[in-house]
């Protein structure tokens, strides 16, 4: 495991979106995992500026995102479609036919995560898995307890999700209260994995999932087993570590 310190969320995006930029001009048909919250956000900014000065290209990438909410539409602006078109997709040359979020409009649990997967095989695995750290250790919606077999699959979201997500809708009975995401097989199995992490909020869950025990009840603690991890922290989250 590789740890960067940045020296703030400004320097953390610079130094992911150097890592994520290097994939692309290395393999430029690659595979990206990408997650959606707001720690990733400034790495796509960066992202989209150096691709509109002409230093990437995107025309031959492929994407698959970790999760989406089960009930919501690509278009309504919480979806996590909507988010990546928003904040990257619509901004560079990617072809969206070949980006891949699941879909939460299918009321089938089982049918959407089995699509999902079979997704993921096609595009032959994901080369570089782009992730954020929640403050319980999730890593997609994998909440503490989840099972680190599981691959995509339905997650009823916990009331302190629902709690933290309600500021983004109009009423707390609008959020969603599940969602499809990504299981930790599936992270796992990707080749390369790149963590962004902001903030003195995290700095407790990162010293966990850096130096902690391996447990379900720390879900990115079982990065600990993957051989090719990236860690980019800023200082406030490196505090405590």
């Amino acid at each position: 495991m590789i740890i960067y310190r940045a020296k703030n969320y400004q320097d953390m995006s610079r130094k992911a979106a150097n890592i994520i930029s290097a994939q692309i001009i290395m393999k430029p048909n690659c595979v990206l995992g990408l997650a959606t919250g707001s720690s990733p956000v400034g790495t796509y900014k960066q992202l989209i500026e150096w691709y509109k000065k002409g230093d990437l290209d995107f025309s031959k990438v492929t994407s698959v995102n970790l999760d989406e909410y089960k009930g919501l539409s690509p278009e309504n602006d919480q979806s996590y479609r909507y988010f990546m078109n928003h904040n990257l997709f619509d901004h560079v040359n990617i072809d969206k036919t070949h980006t891949f979020v699941p879909n939460g409009l299918e009321k089938d649990s089982k049918k959407a995560c089995d699509s999902y997967n079979e997704i993921i095989r096609k595009q032959g695995g994901i080369d570089l898995q782009l992730l954020g750290l929640g403050h319980n250790g999730h890593i997609g919606f994998n909440e503490p307890g989840a099972a680190f077999e599981k691959e995509t699959h339905c997650v009823d979201l916990t009331e302190s999700t629902i709690e933290a997500n309600k500021r983004f809708f109009a009423s707390e009975e609008d959020v969603p209260r599940q969602a499809y995401t990504m299981g930790i097989k599936n992270i796992m199995q990707a080749k390369k994995i790149l963590v962004v992490v902001s903030g003195e909020d995290k700095a407790a869950i990162l010293k966990e999932v850096l130096y902690g025990a391996i447990t379900p009840e720390v879900p990115a603690s079982i990065l600990q087993l993957h051989n090719d991890v990236t860690i980019v922290a800023d200082e406030a989250a490196l505090s405590n570590s």
